[in-house]
């Protein structure tokens, strides 16, 4: 028997949780889709034997897929926040979760279809923000302010003048 982890994230879904884990673990490196629980007797929003819970891991991030019901909704109030090293790789992820019933937002946020919020954050955004010229900061956040997806090159473009 595995030790569970000490600290693990518990996402609500109203259904779908095994769908997510599985869409997750194909998608980002070092996910995985672990155990899938099964309800051991009726519950409010399910039978016995439904995906009660799913345990997973999404990007080395231990969690808890919970399908609890339509009772509580996600939010930007969590999200998940992915570094990327470049363009194709803000793409892949962007695209995959657009692309998978997902809907886009601002500034390099989308969500899946599941409600979950995705931050698709190249490193060059994060670089000029907390780099020393503020300048090159003040004009590579007022560039990502009019994105939805992160536009890498007009990152860089801003942060150089």
């Amino acid at each position: 028997m595995t030790t569970p982890a000490k600290n693990t994230i518990c996402l609500w879904y109203d259904g779908g949780a095994e769908e997510a884990a599985r869409f997750y673990a194909a998608t980002f490196p070092d996910s995985a889709l672990g155990r899938v629980h099964r309800a051991p007797g009726d519950y409010p929003s399910g039978k016995q034997g439904d995906v009660l819970t799913v345990d997973f891991t999404v990007m080395g991030i231990p969690c808890l897929g919970l399908n609890g019901g339509p009772a509580f909704k996600h939010c930007e109030a969590f999200s998940f926040q992915v570094a990327t090293v470049d363009q194709a790789e803000t793409d892949r992820y962007w695209n995959a979760i657009v692309g998978n019933g997902g809907q886009e937002s601002e500034c390099g946020w989308c969500k899946d279809k599941w409600g979950i919020s995705w931050q698709i954050t190249p490193t060059v955004l994060t670089e000029a923000f907390t780099g020393t010229d503020r300048a090159a900061a003040k004009r590579a956040f007022e560039a990502m302010m009019t994105m939805k997806k992160i536009d890498v090159a007009a990152i860089e473009a801003a942060r150089k003048g």
